[in-house]
């Protein structure tokens, strides 16, 4: 079982530090791009499998969960991301 815990730098979740994460992997992945119904899939999973690679090199004791939307409205492109963070103790 020792293998499963790492120790991490801090205790507490920073929704400030994943929210610039997020926010760099969906610019990353949307920047300049028009909306393409037949891109969506390939968008969405590279946004979340970005973001959570991202989040485990913080190395923080926490296993997250991601979800990501893409959704073309009048001339925009919305992105939403939820991640959760959850810290289970023993």
């Amino acid at each position: 079982m020792e293998e499963y815990h790492r120790p991490c730098d801090e205790v507490g979740f920073s929704a400030d530090e994943a929210h610039n994460i997020v926010k760099e992997c969906i610019d990353g992945v949307l920047g300049g791009e028009d909306y393409n119904h037949n891109n969506i899939n390939q968008w969405t999973a590279s946004i979340v499998e970005q973001s959570l690679a991202h989040l485990v090199k913080l190395g923080k004791a926490y296993k997250y969960i991601g979800t990501c939307t893409v959704r073309w409205e009048n001339r925009t492109m919305n992105c939403i991301v939820n991640v959760f963070a959850i810290a289970i103790v023993l």
